[in-house]
C-alpha cells in the first residue's frame, strides 16, 4: 500500500505505519488537554520527542536520502519544534552510519598505491568485476582547510611585513581559489570529461593518443572518486618504457603536443603535470612498426587543478611563444606588455618562461632556446635568480595569475622531457612554436570577413610552416652531426 507524497513521491508500508503512528500519538496524548495548560505542555514536550526518536529511527532504516532528509529538518531551527531539532542534529550530524568499503566494493585493497597531500589511491574491484582506483581524500582536510589557509595567509604577511622584497601574497590568493576546488573530486571528474571533449572537438588528430581514465559516478562523491584502472608506465620511467617498446622521443613529442594543444587552443589546461600525473602505455590495438616500436598514448591523471584560459590571453600568449621560439624581439616585447609584464620587464618574462637570458633568447640561430644542462648553465640561471630576485617578485605581481600557473606547468613539462630526452634538445620549443601559431592562425580565420582576407591568412600559414619546416631540418642536421661527432 502507499500515498502519494508531494504529487510525485511514494511512501512504502512502513512510512505510511510511522505517519498514522505519529498521528494517533498526538490526536490520543493530547486528547481533553487545555490548550494553554502547564500538563499540555508537558505531554507535548514527550509527544514530540518520542515523534522525533520515531523519525530518526526510520531515517537511520532507511538511509541514503532518508538521513539528507533528517539532516534538513535538524537545520530548520525556526520551522520545527525544538524537540525534533535536538534529536536529528544529534544523530544525523554526528552519528551517521558508514558503509564498509565490502559493501560498495567486492574487493578493496586497504594498502594504498600512491598517496598525494590531499589524497590517497586504492585499487578495487566493483562487484560487477571492474577493476578501479579509488581516490580518497584525507580525513578532515576539508574541515582544516581554513585553518591552514589562515596560517599560510598569516605566515606570508609577517614575512612581507619584515621583508617588503619578499611578496608572494599573491600564491595566497591562488591557494584560496583552487583548494576548494582541488578538494571537490567530483569538479576534478568533470574536468576529465571537459578535457576528453577538448581533445576530441579541437585536437582531433592527437585525440586517440590523449586518455583519462573512465569516471564511476555512481561510486563517486566530493571526497570519494571511483574510476577505471589504468595499467601504464609513469612518464620518467624509461626502463618500463622501453619494456612497451616505446621510443621515448615519441613520448616527449606527444606530451608537448599534448600541453601546448590545451594552453593554446583549448585554453583548458592541466595545470600539475608532474611525473606521477602522466602515464604512459602502448595505443590500444597498435601494431609494432617495422624497428618493432609501439605508439604511445598519454594517460592524464588528477585532474583537480585546471585553468582557463580566456580568449585574449590564450592568443596572447601563443603569439608570445610564436615569437619566442621564431626569436623575434619585436612579437616578443610587443606580446610581454600585453600580458601585463611592463616596458622594464618584458626581457624578464621571456628569460623566466625560456630559462635562458634575453642575448640568447633573441639569437636567431635553431637552438637558441636550448639549455645544455651543464654546471655551467645552472650556476648562470642561480645567478640570474639572486641578482633579479625583486624584479621578479615585481613581475609576479603584474602577471595574470592564470600566467603564473602556466609557468609552473612550464616547469613540470620542461623536467618531463629532461627525463625523456638525456640530452639537450630543441624539438619541444618547434613543436610549441607549431602549435602556438596553427592556433592564432585558426584565430585570425575565425575573424577574416572577405576572400582577401582569408588569402591573407593562408599566406601567412604557409610561410610560417616553411619556416619551422626549415628549422625542423636544421635541426635533423644538428642530431646528425652530433650522431656522427659521438
Amino acid at each position: 500500500m502507499v500515498i502519494s507524497y508531494n504529487g510525485s513521491k511514494e511512501v512504502g508500508q512502513i512510512e505510511l505505519e510511522l505517519w498514522m503512528q505519529q498521528q494517533l500519538d498526538y490526536e490520543y496524548s493530547l486528547l481533553g488537554l487545555p490548550e494553554d495548560s502547564i500538563e499540555r505542555t508537558r505531554v507535548k514536550h514527550e509527544v514530540h520527542t518520542r515523534s522525533a526518536r520515531r523519525l530518526e529511527e526510520l531515517c537511520f532504516k532507511k538511509g541514503g536520502i532518508y538521513i539528507k532528509l533528517g539532516q534538513h529538518i535538524g537545520q530548520l531551527e525556526y520551522l520545527v519544534p525544538q524537540e525534533y531539532i535536538k534529536t536529528l542534529r544529534e544523530s544525523m550530524l554526528n552519528r551517521c552510519p558508514t558503509s564498509s568499503y565490502d559493501q560498495i566494493f567486492d574487493v578493496f585493497d586497504p594498502v594504498p598505491i600512491a598517496s598525494a597531500s590531499l589524497a590517497q589511491v586504492h585499487v578495487a574491484r566493483t562487484h560487477q568485476g571492474q577493476k578501479v582506483a579509488v581516490k580518497v581524500q584525507h580525513m578532515h582536510m576539508t574541515d582544516t582547510a581554513a585553518a591552514d589557509y589562515a596560517t599560510v595567509e598569516f605566515i606570508v604577511n609577517t614575512l612581507h611585513w619584515l621583508f617588503p622584497s619578499f611578496d608572494y601574497r599573491w600564491l595566497v590568493d591562488e591557494v584560496h581559489d583552487s583548494l576548494p576546488k582541488e578538494l571537490d573530486f567530483l569538479n576534478e571528474a568533470k574536468n576529465s570529461v571537459i578535457c576528453m571533449d577538448n581533445f576530441r572537438k579541437l585536437s582531433p588528430h592527437i585525440a586517440d593518443y590523449v586518455y583519462a581514465p573512465k569516471v564511476y559516478w555512481n561510486l563517486s562523491t566530493t571526497k570519494l572518486l571511483t574510476m577505471e584502472f589504468v595499467e601504464g608506465a609513469e612518464v620518467n620511467d624509461l626502463q618500463s618504457i622501453q619494456k612497451l617498446g616505446i621510443n621515448p622521443h615519441d613520448i616527449a613529442r606527444l606530451v608537448s603536443r599534448t600541453f601546448a594543444e590545451m594552453m593554446f587552443k583549448h585554453g583548458f589546461v592541466h595545470c600539475d603535470p608532474h611525473a606521477a600525473n602522466l602515464l604512459v602505455r602502448t595505443l590500444p590495438s597498435s601494431k609494432r612498426g617495422i624497428f618493432g616500436r609501439r605508439k604511445p598514448q598519454l594517460v592524464l591523471l588528477d585532474h583537480g587543478l585546471y585553468k582557463v584560459l580566456d580568449n585574449s590571453i590564450r592568443t596572447n600568449y601563443a603569439a608570445l611563444w610564436k615569437a619566442l621560439v621564431l626569436a623575434d624581439a619585436n612579437g616578443i616585447k610587443e606580446n610581454c606588455l600585453k600580458l601585463g609584464a611592463g616596458e622594464d620587464l618584458y626581457a624578464l618574462f621571456a628569460g623566466i618562461l625560456t630559462m635562458r637570458p634575453w642575448n640568447r633568447v633573441i639569437d636567431p640561430a635553431v637552438d637558441h632556446l636550448t639549455i645544455q644542462g651543464n654546471a655551467s648553465d645552472h650556476s648562470e640561471l642561480q645567478m640570474y635568480a639572486s641578482l633579479y630576485f625583486p624584479q621578479i617578485t615585481e613581475l609576479l605581481h603584474k602577471l595574470p595569475r592564470v600566467i603564473l600557473l602556466m609557468l609552473k606547468t612550464n616547469d613540470c613539462l620542461r623536467s618531463v622531457n629532461n627525463a625523456l630526452i638525456k640530452r639537450p634538445s630543441v624539438e619541444s620549443f618547434i613543436i610549441i612554436g607549431r602549435v602556438s601559431s596553427e592556433a592564432l592562425i585558426e584565430e585570425k580565420l575565425s575573424h577574416a570577413n572577405s576572400l582577401f582576407g582569408l588569402l591573407h591568412v593562408w599566406l601567412e600559414d604557409i610561410s610560417l610552416q616553411a619556416r619551422f619546416f626549415i628549422m625542423q631540418v636544421a635541426l635533423w642536421m644538428l642530431q646528425f652531426r652530433s650522431a656522427l661527432a659521438l
